[in-house]
C-alpha cells in the first residue's frame, strides 16, 4: 500500500494508500481499513503491546492529517504508515523468536 511504484531517477516510492486517498471522502476510509487489518494481524500474531501502541498512533496520526484537503494527501504519500508499521511487526516478531517468547 506504501511502497509499490518508484518514480524514476530518485529513491523515492510511494503507493495506492496515497493514490487512493486523493479521492475524497472514500479514500481515506479505505486506506484506514487497511491500516486496520494490518493491526489485527499484528495482534494476532502476538505482537507485544507496545508495539500494537505504537502502530495505532501510526495510524491515528495518518488518518487524522490525512482527512485534511491537500496537504493531508501530500502527507500519506510522505509517511506511509503501513510500511512503518509493518517494521514494527518483524522487530517485534524477531524480537520474540531471539527471548524465545513464541508469537
Amino acid at each position: 500500500m506504501d511502497s509499490r511504484f518508484h518514480v524514476p531517477g530518485t529513491n523515492w516510492r510511494f503507493g495506492l494508500d496515497g493514490l487512493v486517498g486523493l479521492i475524497p471522502g472514500i479514500g481515506d476510509a479505505a486506506g484506514t481499513l487497511v491500516s486496520l487489518y494490518i493491526l489485527a494481524e499484528a495482534w494476532r500474531l502476538g505482537v507485544r503491546k507496545r508495539t500494537i501502541g505504537r502502530m495505532i498512533g501510526n495510524i491515528a496520526l495518518d488518518s487524522l492529517i490525512g482527512a485534511v484537503p491537500v496537504a493531508g494527501d501530500l502527507f500519506d504519500f510522505v509517511w506511509q504508515s503501513n510500511a512503518r508499521n509493518l517494521r514494527l511487526i518483524e522487530r517485534d516478531l524477531e524480537h520474540l523468536a531471539i527471548s524465545g517468547r513464541r508469537a
